[in-house]
């Protein structure tokens, strides 16, 4: 059987362990020790079949098993400040999902998702060969959130030495910038959530972790929902990438750019709650918080931002 085990006393880990109980996984067994920087480590013992992730899951809420697809949950169930709930099932999150499979496709279509945001640079889609695949009655809406040179790998070197001297530090400069740059994509997602609140999507980049994040917090916290909800969906991303980490650290040891800095990149793929408490206060003192993140950055009014809570709080 499957299980998740994070072995350790940090924070990080202590905020993932409340949603470690996926015992109905048929796998063999997966055992993750989260420690810290380059103190961490993966040990595994699996099937082969595990790292194309064929038998894979995180079944439990809020993810939701879509084979060939990594990080998929459910944005929503969180408890607002006003006593409200974000409504769940009707907005998803997750990775790059051009490896879904035929069974996947099936689950995929039960959930009613019309519309899917990919927030991906064109460039990122050519050189990994990933576009979004077409899926009956799925509107897929490309909406680069970002810096389109991102990913060539002289940039992610300098990103990665940034990573490895300070970590915290190079997250907030990355979701500033993002913030500053993904401005279009994020009004283009709002704006849908506005005028078609009938019409479950799905919001994703690579990983689901860090342009997929910066929009899920911003909604969230326009929504009302408590830093302490908000901080703990976005280390679940820890434990939605674990079952495809075996196969991506494989991957990832062949390219020279990731392995002359292991560290780097470890920190870099974190999800750690002290990241996001950082990260709620940045958005508060550069835009006065979501709400005027809205106002400022998207051009949406007061209007605007009561219609997507009504249609997202219950």
């Amino acid at each position: 059987m499957f299980s998740i085990g994070f072995v350790s006393t940090t924070p990080h880990d202590r905020a993932v362990q409340r949603v470690k109980g996926a015992d109905s996984i048929p796998v063999t067994s997966l055992l993750i020790r989260v420690l810290t920087k380059a103190e961490l480590f993966l040990v595994f013992s699996y099937p082969t079949t595990m790292i194309v992730n064929s038998e894979t899951s995180l079944p439990y809420p809020p993810f939701v098993d879509i084979e060939g697809v990594i990080n998929m949950r459910s944005v929503g169930g969180y408890a607002t400040s006003t006593g409200g709930v974000a409504k769940p099932n009707i907005i998803y999150r997750s990775g790059d999902i051009s490896s879904i499979t035929e069974r996947g496709r099936g689950q995929f279509s039960a959930l009613g998702v019309h519309v899917v945001f990919d927030f991906r640079a064109d460039s990122e889609i050519k050189d990994y060969d990933s576009a979004t695949p077409a899926m009956e009655g799925v509107k897929i809406i490309r909406a680069p959130a970002g810096i389109q040179n991102a990913f060539d790998p002289a940039s992610i070197a300098i990103r990665l030495k940034k990573w490895q001297i300070d970590e915290l530090q190079a997250f907030l400069n990355t979701y500033e910038e993002i913030l500053d740059t993904a401005t279009e994509a994020f009004r283009t997602v709002f704006i849908h959530l506005r005028d078609h609140p009938d019409q479950p999507c799905l919001i994703h980049c690579t990983a689901g972790k860090d342009r997929t994040g910066m929009f899920v917090t911003l909604l969230l916290m326009v929504l009302g929902v408590e830093d302490r909800y908000i901080i703990d969906e976005y280390a679940l991303t820890t434990v939605g990438l674990a079952p495809s980490m075996p196969h991506l650290l494989h991957k990832l040891q062949k390219m020279p750019v990731f392995r002359d800095n292991w560290e780097g990149l470890l920190n870099m793929g974190s999800s750690k709650p002290e990241t996001m408490v950082a990260t709620l206060r940045l958005i508060r003192a550069k835009y006065d918080g979501a709400e005027g993140y809205l106002k400022t950055q998207l051009n949406l009014d007061d209007e605007d931002i009561e219609k997507i809570r009504g249609n997202y709080l219950v």
